[in-house]
């Protein structure tokens, strides 16, 4: 996994020629038809290539290892990349809504509709194509950047589909005002996946649980490993992008020799890498008669009763 993630800007570089691809398709769509919808369409396109020369920049630092000054790495880095996504988003969206109200009060007649049509379905198509390949890779590697790239071209796709419709009814009623009308609705959906990132991205920043299906999985392997002499509890989990992160307290028999209890946690560790692979589990070890291990967690996982036997 750390292997493939070194090259996930391979992603970024295919985020990056779709965006060049279809910021000129649709400005030629847009010279031909003098549609405002294609306009706007093409001003997204111009931020998607932004904010993929961004994912590009922040996709490298975050393949970084770990140094001096960022022990845990540079995973963090993604959540900046998906947070500057979502307001570069807010940015095509204002530029949309902006022409739309222009064309509102000054309503022109669409020229060449069929051919802009083409073109412009045609962009949606590569987005579409490249969106979907960027958001697999995103949860495959559980990469937040390319997950808001990939969120950022399906936008773009919507804005092409609503285009599109829009150019067509106006050729086929004659209302020209159905264009700058579908361009206001398409900017609120804009609006609505731009919120959703910066959400996304700002909870990662502040270190946010793993999923309650991951945590209740680790607290069931833990409990395998409970029984009269041994118990845990104190379970804590966060997320940095792909890394995952969770620590515990191991309460064990306070004549345990150092050995002993060290084994138990290498077979506690290795269980739940086995799970989780990459997980840096840590594990507190405290001796079971001690008050002091008791009582010190305001919030933590709760770890169910043993019930089978522990693993060998």
């Amino acid at each position: 996994m750390a292997e493939a993630r070194a090259n996930l800007t391979k992603y970024a570089w295919l985020s990056i020629a779709a965006a060049v691809v279809t910021i000129s398709m649709k400005t030629v769509a847009w010279r031909i038809t003098g549609s405002v919808g294609l306009l706007s369409d093409a001003a997204e396109s111009v931020v998607n290539l932004v904010a993929a020369f961004l994912a590009l920049g922040m996709l490298s630092v975050a393949a970084r290892p770990p140094d001096d000054n960022h022990h845990f790495g540079h995973n963090k880095a993604e959540y900046f990349s998906a947070a500057v996504e979502g307001v570069l988003i807010f940015v095509a969206a204002v530029i949309i809504v902006v022409s739309a109200i222009e064309r509102l009060l000054n309503p022109r007649e669409l020229e060449s509709v069929s051919i802009g049509v083409v073109i412009s379905t045609l962009a949606a198509c590569v987005n579409g194509v490249v969106g979907m390949i960027l958001i697999r890779a995103g949860r495959t590697y559980r990469s937040p950047t390319l997950t808001a790239d990939g969120k950022h071209l399906m936008t773009d796709v919507v804005t092409s589909v609503g285009v599109v419709v829009a150019i067509v009814l106006v050729a086929l009623t004659g209302w020209e005002l159905l264009d700058p009308i579908i361009a206001l609705v398409v900017g609120a959906n804009i609006i609505f996946t731009g919120v959703r990132l910066v959400r996304d991205s700002t909870r990662g920043l502040m270190d946010v649980t793993l999923p309650e299906a991951e945590n209740q999985t680790i607290a069931e392997i833990l409990s395998q490993f409970s029984d009269d002499a041994v118990m845990f509890h104190g379970l804590r989990t966060r997320q940095a992008a792909s890394q995952r992160f969770a620590t515990v307290d191991m309460l064990v028999p306070g004549q345990w020799t150092v050995r002993r209890s060290h084994d138990l946690i290498e077979e506690v560790q290795a269980k739940i890498d086995a799970a989780y692979p990459g997980i840096q589990m840590q594990v507190h070890l405290e001796p079971r008669e001690d008050p002091r291990a008791y009582g010190d967690f305001d919030v933590e996982i709760p770890i169910p009763p043993h019930s089978g036997t522990a693993p060998e």
